[in-house]
């Protein structure tokens, strides 16, 4: 499909990568990665062609056709969703509209045998025959169906773009290069704008694709679950592998070490032919000998070992002083934009030392709450901080908001303070900001460099309670294990707004769901919540899941139910969700005694108080199935 051969590209005389070399076959589903700045989507600008090479050479098979999903993507005013989307299917409306004119024409003229009559009839069959070909009588469907994977409503399907955000018009274009019949995808960050949910769908669709992809990523999971090869940018050279991601880090390992002892023997070797020549040289009867021994040494191959950039930025979280026992408690909580409702009558108590995820579909109030945590947005109801709580917040957006034209050294700067100005250059250096660095202008940063300023410039500001909406978005692998250890070992309050499953995999101890205006809690970490998620989904297709309350705008407040009956059913829904856990923990308990009884019997059974304690957790299961058939049921009247 494509042979990339000795490429480079060079920027104001200084060599981003070169030499490189590699085949791109049908089937592949490459992960490029890389640190922040290697040159990752670079290499996918060269590919698609949006920029000139320095050198080297590319070449495609015949009528290949390629899409690219660009980090920028500027979008016509004035087209709803649909409309957009329909721009993947160029040919097929070109047909539509000749369709319609021919059979305009059709049914208008009447000299039927005239042979331009006759021609209007070939015409429609070609025509026709080519719209059945290009799928013309699917593509609706199609779209429809892409579109509602990526997370849109069909009630949101007539709605112009210019009305969503940039990381839903990024899915947008992401749902037109998915429904062209590309035969390579080239990916910038796919996952970036999308929630749990639809990075699961995509992953699934991708898995399916039958063309090449290459996509650039930092997330772990997705990349073990999509790829099947990994290629590694670094220091201007690649490493190209058949693996995924997890299974390339081995590899990659292993070769090292080869490499390693590979060359401690070779320079074994040439130490001792070098004293054998220096031992002969002094006896004219073994000149020779030296001789041939040097010649030896000039034809030997030096082995060299991979170079790893080991760079990587050190940071630490610290907690400015300690706060009371209660961080934020928050009742009835409602947030409007316009027409749209995206939180109805929350009730919240956080308290501290808490490590909480934040998860759910875009759209559904997650960024929301966390603004009108720290003040950002108005709001309905009331949200009250605790005893001497600071918080310091990373929002999703941060990194766009640096001023272009000043450079990193002034940014920080401005926000330091007298207490911290002389810590300024020590900071940027362990957020790898160093040299020359410091006079980057913003404007000329990597996504991924731009977070890690908007890090550093957070940690100017004291806090004991740390909100991050998506903190990870644009970093490189390397850089998200370096937060995650450092929010792992961050004493103070934790709420982290993320998609993304690998990072919040062992950071948080209770997750909460967003989903329909409500919040529910999980008292467990990410899997826990995934876990559960799926049941529901079953609960919900077996439709013996809740019936919710149906609370829009357009009927009568008389038949809405009022707010007490709402905050009755959002209690019963978290004592259910409690139950739900109690019961799983039970369960597993049991089925653990159960398992050591079939191994040993005798030594289990002879325990002390065993059977009085065995029927008492039976019976205590027995209770708590009563009491979530109890609650269902109660749940179900509110229907």
């Amino acid at each position: 499909m494509l042979n990339v051969h000795n490429l480079s590209v060079s920027f104001m005389g200084t060599d981003l990568f070169s030499g490189i070399t590699f085949k791109l076959n049908k089937g592949d589903r490459i992960g490029l990665i890389g640190k922040n700045g290697a040159g990752k989507s670079t290499l996918l600008k060269v590919l698609s062609k949006d920029i000139e090479t320095s050198g080297g050479t590319m070449a495609f098979d015949k009528d290949i056709r390629m899409g690219f999903l660009r980090q920028d993507i500027d979008f016509v005013a004035g087209r709803t969703i649909l409309e957009e989307a329909y721009q993947a299917f160029v040919e097929i409306k070109e047909i539509e509209v000749k369709l319609d004119e021919i059979n305009a024409q059709l049914a208008t003229r009447t000299d039927y045998e005239s042979d331009g009559y006759s021609q209007l009839i070939i015409d429609l069959t070609d025509y026709t025959e080519r719209y059945e070909l290009l799928g013309g009588y699917n593509y609706q469907g199609d779209t429809e169906k892409i579109l509602q994977g990526l997370g849109f409503q069909r009630e949101d399907f007539d709605k112009l773009t210019d009305t969503f955000s940039g990381g839903w018009r990024m899915r947008i274009e992401l749902a037109k290069l998915l429904l062209q019949n590309n035969d390579i995808l080239l990916l910038d960050e796919p996952t970036n704008h999308l929630d749990i949910e639809s990075i699961i769908w995509l992953e699934n669709f991708l898995k399916g694709y039958s063309g090449a992809i290459v996509l650039v990523s930092h997330d772990k999971m997705f990349l073990d679950n999509v790829t099947n090869r990994t290629i590694e940018i670094s220091l201007g050279q690649i490493y190209d592998y058949k693996k995924p991601y997890s299974e390339f880090l081995v590899l990659r390992g292993e070769i090292k070490e080869k490499q390693l002892q590979a060359q401690k023997n070779q320079e074994k070797e040439i130490k001792q032919k070098q004293h054998l020549i220096n031992k002969f040289k002094a006896k004219a009867s073994k000149a020779s000998m030296a001789q041939s021994l040097m010649k030896q040494l000039d034809k030997v191959e030096l082995i060299e070992v991979d170079q790893d950039d080991n760079q990587a930025m050190s940071l630490r979280f610290a907690i400015s002083k300690d706060p009371g026992k209660i961080i934020i408690e928050a009742e009835n909580l409602s947030k409007s934009y316009g027409d749209k409702h995206v939180l109805s009558n929350v009730d919240l108590l956080i308290e501290r030392n808490s490590k909480i995820a934040f998860v759910g579909q875009n759209g559904q109030g997650k960024s929301t709450l966390a603004k009108m945590m720290v003040n950002e947005i108005p709001f309905e109801g009331n949200l009250k901080l605790g005893h001497n709580v600071e918080i310091g917040y990373f929002a999703q957006n941060q990194s766009e908001h640096l001023p272009p034209e000043k450079t990193v050294l002034e940014i920080m700067e401005d926000a330091a303070t007298d207490g911290n100005r002389m810590r300024v250059r020590d900071m940027l250096g362990s957020f790898l900001f160093g040299g020359d660095a410091v006079d980057k202008k913003a404007k000329v940063l990597s996504g991924g460099e731009r977070n890690r300023l908007a890090l550093c410039k957070l940690l100017l500001a004291p806090f004991n309670v740390l909100i991050m909406d998506e903190p990870t978005n644009h970093l490189d692998i390397a850089s998200k294990n370096v937060l995650k250890q450092a929010l792992n070992q961050f004493n103070g309050t934790l709420i982290v707004v993320s998609h993304d499953r690998d990072f919040l995999q062992g950071l948080t101890s209770t997750v909460y769901g967003f989903k329909d205006k409500v919040i529910k809690e999980y008292l467990g970490d990410i899997d826990y919540f995934l876990e559960q998620h799926k049941i529901e989904n079953l609960r919900e297709a077996e439709k013996r899941t809740v019936v919710k309350v149906d609370k829009t705008s357009n009927i009568p407040a008389a038949q809405q139910g009022s707010r007490a009956q709402e905050k009755d059913l959002k209690k019963l829904n978290n004592k259910l969700s409690r139950i739900e856990t109690e019961i799983a923990d039970l369960e597993k308990e049991i089925e653990k005694i159960d398992l050591e009884l079939a191994q040993n019997y005798d030594e289990v059974s002879s325990q002390p108080n065993f059977f009085e304690k065995y029927k008492g957790k039976k019976a205590a299961l027995d209770a708590l199935m009563a009491d979530w058939e109890k609650i269902e049921g109660q749940i179900s009247n509110f229907s």
